[in-house]
C-alpha cells in the first residue's frame, strides 16, 4: 500500500530547506539595459566541491498525475537547477535527511516563470515535467567521480493533486 503526498504551491518559504526557487518576484535588485531591463541578481547559490560549473540542456518525457514516486536522488559534490525554457508548470518532489535516508517526501508545483535550485545534498525526484517539451536548462557541477546517491523506498509514494 502506497503513502500519499499532496502537491503543494512552490514558494520560497516552504522551498527554502531544499533550495531556492528561481523567479522575478519583488522588485528588481538592479535596473540595467537603459533602463528596460530589472535584473533579479545572483538568486541561487551554486555550492561546488570541486570540478565547475556547466549548463545542460535536459529534454524529458512528460508525467501524468497521480504518479509513483518509487525514488529519490542527490548529489553530494554540487548544487543543481532546473530553468524550463518553456512557460509550463512542472512537479518539483524534495525530502528531508534522515542520517543519509530520505524522509517526509514534499511534492510542489511550480508557477509559470519558476524555476528551482536544488542546494548540494538534497534529497529530491527525478525532473518531472507534466507538459511537453519538458525542456530545461540544467546549471550543474561538471567534474570527475560520481555524484550521484540514489534512494528507492520499500513501498512507493502516491503523488496527486
Amino acid at each position: 500500500m502506497s503513502k500519499s503526498i499532496k502537491i503543494e504551491p512552490l514558494t520560497a518559504e516552504a522551498f527554502a530547506p531544499f533550495g531556492d526557487v528561481l523567479d522575478a518576484s519583488g522588485t528588481p535588485d538592479k535596473i540595467i539595459n537603459q533602463g528596460k531591463c530589472g535584473r533579479f541578481h545572483d538568486r541561487a547559490k551554486l555550492d561546488f566541491a570541486d570540478g565547475q560549473a556547466g549548463i545542460s540542456i535536459f529534454q524529458s518525457e512528460k508525467r501524468t498525475l497521480p504518479l509513483a514516486l518509487e525514488l529519490v536522488e542527490r548529489h553530494p559534490e554540487g548544487s543543481q537547477a532546473f530553468v524550463p525554457m518553456t512557460s509550463d508548470p512542472f512537479l518539483v518532489v524534495v525530502a528531508s535527511d534522515d542520517g543519509g535516508t530520505p524522509t517526509d517526501p514534499r511534492a510542489f508545483i511550480t508557477a509559470s516563470g519558476q524555476g528551482i535550485n536544488f542546494h548540494r545534498g538534497t534529497w529530491h525526484g527525478v525532473l518531472t515535467p507534466l507538459s511537453e517539451p519538458g525542456l530545461f536548462a540544467v546549471i550543474d557541477r561538471i567534474g570527475e567521480g560520481a555524484n550521484l546517491e540514489e534512494h528507492w523506498f520499500d513501498v512507493p509514494y502516491t503523488i496527486e493533486k
